[in-house]
């Protein structure tokens, strides 16, 4: 794998470390309210919470697993199957919530796979 490879593939699984942070962490702040563009209020109801939260752990599975992919198995099918399942839910998020995910969640992926197919 090219390093551009490398770098972008890493910056999308800080991505979603971020993501688990804002939905699993720091579930109830201002950041997450912006973010998600949610009143705080919204994010509070017990029922939100934990859907925020069951959502954060999946993006933080991401995260570890192209981790994983990247620097301890080495291996670049699980890097790609990853990069290309992140592309695939932003571009779900993108038709279903909001247009900008594609670039904001589906952006660095894009980016890696891209570097992937043509640097290898």
């Amino acid at each position: 794998m090219s390093v551009l490879t490398i770098v972008f593939a890493s910056f999308a699984a800080f991505e979603h470390f971020y993501i688990f942070y804002l939905e699993s962490v720091a579930t109830h702040s201002a950041s997450t309210s912006r973010v998600f563009n949610m009143d705080q209020e919204e994010l509070t109801r017990p029922s939100v919470t934990v859907l925020f939260k069951n959502q954060g752990i999946y993006n933080a599975l991401i995260g570890v697993f192209l981790l994983y992919g990247l620097f301890i198995a080495k291996n670049s099918e699980i890097v790609a199957i990853f990069l290309f399942f992140i592309i695939g839910v932003a571009a779900y998020g993108a038709v279903t919530s909001n247009k900008k995910i594609i670039l904001t969640q589906g952006g660095p992926a894009i980016v890696a796979l891209a570097s992937f197919l043509l640097l290898g």
